[in-house]
């Protein structure tokens, strides 16, 4: 009997989460290095076969989080309004982030996400791999705001920019001050980043 597609597709996404969280869970409580993929294959119930299928490395089951948000500054651009410029778009976006205490601005301090972050910014085959990621988010920047010089520093520009932002906050978190407290101190941070970025372009990238 053929499983119905739908059933098929729920089946192996239960399966993929339930790997990652298998994953992070014991990366938490045993540290990156000090866990094999041959241990998360055999708590998740799961051969190692089966668990290559879903995750080409180790590193991917961790960062699957960031490449859910892969290529989402070039979104941002691509989908905004007709008198709307790049920066202020992005600017807006990063600000909505820090509204709604997306952990990916940094600014969440429920302890899952804290002791996530702790894990990825302290690990350094995992710091390595995030930095592959924004690579690859700054070509996909680039590419929408042009092909010149100019669109390819402002991608790198932005996404350090949104790196440094995120890490503040993350630290200060860290450091055991609350997400509502470091709220208005990650808004102000945003707003003279995105100024000093906007001071030195007009918002647009050259063409050629």
């Amino acid at each position: 009997m053929i499983e119905p597609t739908g059933l098929r597709a729920r089946k192996k996404a239960r399966t993929h989460d339930t790997i990652a969280d298998t994953a992070i869970s014991l990366f938490l409580a045993h540290g990156f290095d000090a866990v094999s993929v041959a241990d998360i294959a055999a708590a998740a119930e799961v051969s190692k076969p089966t668990l290559f299928r879903y995750f080409a490395t180790k590193e991917d089951l961790v960062l699957h989080r960031f490449a859910d948000h892969g290529g989402e500054a070039a979104r941002v651009v691509r989908d905004r309004g007709p008198d709307v410029t790049p920066l202020t778009a992005l600017h807006q976006h990063f600000r909505a982030g820090l509204d709604r205490y997306d952990p990916v601005t940094g600014l969440n301090d429920h302890p899952e996400v804290l002791a996530f972050h702790r894990l990825v910014f302290t690990t350094p085959s995992l710091a390595g791999r995030v930095t592959q990621y924004l690579l690859d988010d700054e070509k996909a920047l680039a590419d929408v705001l042009g092909s010149g010089i100019t669109a390819r520093l402002q991608a790198a520009q932005v996404l350090a920019v949104q790196r440094v932002l995120a890490q503040t906050n993350w630290q200060k978190l860290a450091d055991g001050r609350t997400a509502r407290d470091v709220h208005p101190e990650a808004v102000a941070d945003a707003d003279q980043a995105f100024a000093q970025l906007r001071s030195g372009t007009d918002g647009t990238a050259d063409p050629a």
